[in-house]
């Protein structure tokens, strides 16, 4: 893979105010004068894993995010039963930003969004047996509560997808919780179409991707509520992120594939001799150069074009 001549960015101070710091994004109120008062999410190259940030960040990692996330919603807003979203434009010089910020670093990892509340929890939909899910599978025969056929092997296909909310966990890990206690949370009505609106989603994503040679192993959504009272799809979607994209070809084998996503970061941190208590240490640069190549290829197979790295 080339190197990308752009520096990484691993934070922004733009004049628009305090913003809202996630793991890798950066978030700004913004009165926009096309859009109305909006928000500016900007992905940054920031890197996570066992809930720290890290050091080092992985180039053109936001702006992977940000393309694949793009392709998304607009493949989700179109079809005979579209999805309702919140992005506006991702095009910098059509936000109305200030003059006096500069445009450059922002191009390519910034979404101009739609103000909304968001729902406080995780909607997350697995259709095959990874992560904390095949840990609680070995251990009772069910995925957060859902019991599943004996037999099933790490990596397998589960008979449907299904729906395992989460709740939303401002530093450290989401909670796995039962549909009701959602349903309790948020309303019946909404719960049941939080749920279902998810699976149709990642229905979707899954068929795609499947047409691109990957499979969609799990996902996790987010929703938010705008003053009307309509769910629409926020945050990031479908991303190495969020998901676990697994090469189809090596699907179903009776182990859990490598994902398209940071797992090269997790492995060398698990042998690094570090406690996961303190901070975290800088990342070889052939750690980085791997994981860059591992979001590039998710961006090139998912969207079917190479992200600009020039």
């Amino acid at each position: 893979m080339p190197t990308s001549s752009a520096p990484p960015v691993t934070s922004t101070n733009l004049p628009l105010g305090a913003p809202t710091r996630g793991k890798v994004r950066d978030c700004y109120r913004f009165a926009s004068p096309a859009f109305g008062d909006a928000m500016l999410i900007v992905s940054t190259d920031r890197i996570s894993a066992f809930d720290w940030i890290l050091p080092s960040p992985i180039p053109d990692k936001g702006r992977v995010l940000t393309a694949i996330s793009r392709f998304w919603f607009d493949l989700l807003s179109q079809g005979p039963t579209p999805i309702a979203h919140h992005l506006l434009t991702t095009d910098v010089d059509a936000m109305g930003l200030p003059a006096e910020i500069d445009r450059e670093p922002l191009r390519g990892r910034t979404m101009l969004v739609k103000r909304a509340e968001v729902i406080p929890f995780e909607c997350v939909v697995r259709g095959w047996l990874a992560g904390s899910g095949l840990a609680e599978y070995k251990q009772r025969g069910t995925v957060c509560d859902v019991p599943l056929p004996a037999g099933l092997r790490p990596g397998d296909r589960l008979p449907e997808p299904i729906f395992t909310p989460a709740t939303k966990a401002a530093s450290g890990h989401d909670e796995n919780v039962s549909f009701d206690v959602m349903a309790a949370a948020v309303g019946a009505d909404v719960a049941d179409a939080l749920r279902d609106k998810s699976l149709a989603v990642y229905a979707r994503g899954a068929e795609h991707a499947a047409a691109r040679g990957i499979v969609l192993a799990d996902t996790k959504f987010e929703w938010g509520r705008l003053p009307d009272g309509s769910l629409i799809l926020v945050d990031e979607v479908l991303t190495p992120d969020s998901s676990r994209f697994w090469p189809a070809a090596e699907a179903g084998q009776g182990r859990v594939p490598d994902s398209f996503d940071k797992q090269f970061v997790r492995d060398w941190l698990e042998t690094s001799g570090w406690d996961k208590a303190s901070e975290p240490p800088q990342l070889p640069a052939e750690v980085v150069a791997k994981t860059r190549d591992k979001y590039l290829d998710a961006c090139r197979l998912i969207t079917g074009v190479s992200l600009p790295t020039a």
